[in-house]
């Protein structure tokens, strides 16, 4: 998924108002982390998107870095974060040529690998960034049972100066969603509206287990919120 500017500015006020907490999920997965390696220092955060997540995790990590491989979304992050580095990389290929205590992938950022092979790539390159006690924690997209046929989706944010709607349509396609987002925003200026597309692709269970393990790692499924598809721990076998 290539984020646009416009959607790279939108992204966190339309989140932000629906009420998710980066600093609360922050709080959780440094919690899920220490409790499985309680020295970890040091953690990489993959698809990090505008640095919300890196922003609350610098409380309980004393060293944090970040990959990105949309130019817009990185731009974001850069603005917002003064001390961590958020570099340029696609999570199939980056090497930073380090290892971290801890290392995330969040967002269902790993949903937009296309196919198994890209999964086990992907999460291949996230093990090899692991210290030998390292923990990986991924956000997964929805599994294909739960999956609904042309869900919709909608939310408004009220601003003294603006008025930011966004809505959602999904279908699948094949063993993806296609989600078409679109936005309009009316402000002083007038009224602008956009649209963009995101492939995601519905990995079963056994799928994502199978990268873990072809990566070296164990795979606990662990479940998440209400309305939530959970989070997948893993640590080296």
């Amino acid at each position: 998924m290539s984020y646009s500017n416009e959607h790279a500015e939108l992204y966190d006020i339309v989140f932000l108002s629906r009420g998710k907490s980066w600093e609360k999920e922050a709080e959780l997965l440094g919690q899920m982390i220490k409790s499985r390696n309680p020295a970890a220092a040091s953690l990489l955060d993959v698809a990090c998107g505008t640095g919300a997540h890196l922003e609350h995790f610098v409380k309980a990590f004393a060293h944090v870095e970040g990959v990105e491989p949309a130019e817009a979304m990185r731009e974001e992050a850069e603005a917002r974060l003064s001390g961590p580095s958020v570099h340029a990389g696609d999570m199939r290929t980056f090497d930073l040529g380090r290892t971290f205590d801890a290392v995330t992938c969040l967002g269902f950022a790993v949903g937009y690998m296309t196919s198994q092979d890209e999964l086990d790539t992907a999460i291949s390159r996230m093990a090899a960034h692991l210290s030998r006690d390292g923990v990986l924690i991924v956000e997964p997209w929805w599994s294909p049972e739960r999956f609904i046929e042309g869900y919709v989706g909608g939310h408004m944010v009220h601003e003294p100066n603006r008025v930011i709607s966004r809505i959602t349509h999904s279908t699948r396609q094949g063993n993806a969603t296609k989600m078409t987002i679109h936005f309009v925003v009316a402000e002083a200026s007038g009224i602008r509206e956009f649209s963009e597309v995101e492939v995601v692709t519905l990995f079963t269970d056994d799928e994502y287990t199978a990268a873990f393990e072809r990566a070296g790692l164990d795979a606990e499924r662990l479940p998440g919120p209400a309305n939530h598809p959970g989070y997948l721990v893993g640590r080296r076998r």
